[in-house]
């Protein structure tokens, strides 16, 4: 079995997996806040007796409290069960769970900090990205991406600034992991930002 875990954004999402993608179990909460104190339990109702052989966790971009939380709850379980962890793409886990997959690209935009937007394009058959990460306001990423579709919690905002295009609603769904492609779900399972902290380390006097 394989635990899949994502809280880099306000949804706290998990999911058991089969091997061959099979969902035996899942649990999706938005939040908002307090992933530390909720994750905890939503495993442990979640697993009934299972022990996973591995475990794959979200790493961003997002929230940077909920990718630490959700990061260092799977490298402590990865050491009591003897388990490999491995980083999953937490845009492209926002693609996947859409499930609008086809021919055309599928752009995501998630609500990032200081009013910006984490921006990516997905092609849509493969979900393989098709550009680099960003972090932008929404007028900068309205210029930057094309894809007629967007989805995220950030969708509505870049297709107003946009003028264009079809905007979804969406969260990252570990439910969704085995469906990412193999580069995209065997990430180092450290923390990807996406964009500079907001506190900065105090010059030397």
């Amino acid at each position: 079995m394989i635990l899949s875990i994502d809280t880099s954004s306000a949804a706290c999402s998990v999911a058991l997996l089969a091997p061959g993608g099979a969902v035996v179990a899942r649990a999706h909460e938005q939040i908002g806040r307090g992933h530390a104190e909720r994750l905890a339990p939503m495993i442990a109702e979640l697993l009934g007796g299972h022990v996973p052989t591995q475990i794959l966790v979200g790493v961003g971009p997002g929230s940077f409290t909920g990718i630490r939380v959700g990061i260092g709850a799977a490298h402590g379980l990865a050491i009591g069960w003897s388990a490999p962890v491995a980083g999953m793409d937490s845009l492209a886990l926002v693609a996947a769970a859409s499930g609008q997959q086809s021919a055309h690209p599928i752009a995501v935009a998630m609500h990032g900090g200081h009013g910006e937007l984490f921006v990516r394009t997905f092609d849509g058959a493969t979900l393989n990205p098709i550009d680099e990460l960003a972090s932008l306001r929404p007028g900068e990423a309205a210029a930057r991406i094309d894809a007629a579709l967007v989805v995220g919690t950030g969708a509505e905002a870049l297709v107003a600034a946009r003028g264009s295009g079809k905007a979804i609603e969406q969260w990252p769904s570990a439910a969704a992991a085995l469906s990412l492609p193999e580069p995209l779900r065997s990430l180092e399972a450290r923390p990807s930002y996406g964009r500079a902290a907001d506190a900065k380390a105090r010059a030397a006097a």
